[in-house]
């Protein structure tokens, strides 16, 4: 027996435009996140001083689909105007 009702319509979620993206479920930049959580921890989670990985992983999520391509200023990489290559 189904929990379906006939009053109850189908609900179909939709994605936020912003502020959320898909999971990496094929590891795809895995490699990049550990070396961003890794600086962060031996940094005592000061963000500051991994911005280089930051920039690297977001540009592995943005090679690979995972998010939208954005400027890099509007990420908050004001200073930096190169790409970085993402490993993967």
């Amino acid at each position: 027996m189904s929990s379906y009702t006939f009053s109850q319509k189908l609900f179909t979620p939709t994605p936020p435009e912003r502020g959320s993206f898909p999971l990496d479920h094929d590891g795809r930049c895995k490699r990049t996140m550990i070396k961003y959580m890794r600086c962060l921890a031996e940094n005592r989670n000061q963000n500051t001083m991994c911005r280089d990985i930051a920039k690297e992983y977001l540009g592995c999520r943005m090679d690979h689909d995972l998010m939208a391509r954005e400027d890099w200023s509007k990420l908050g990489f004001t200073n930096e105007t190169s790409d970085v290559a993402s490993e993967t």
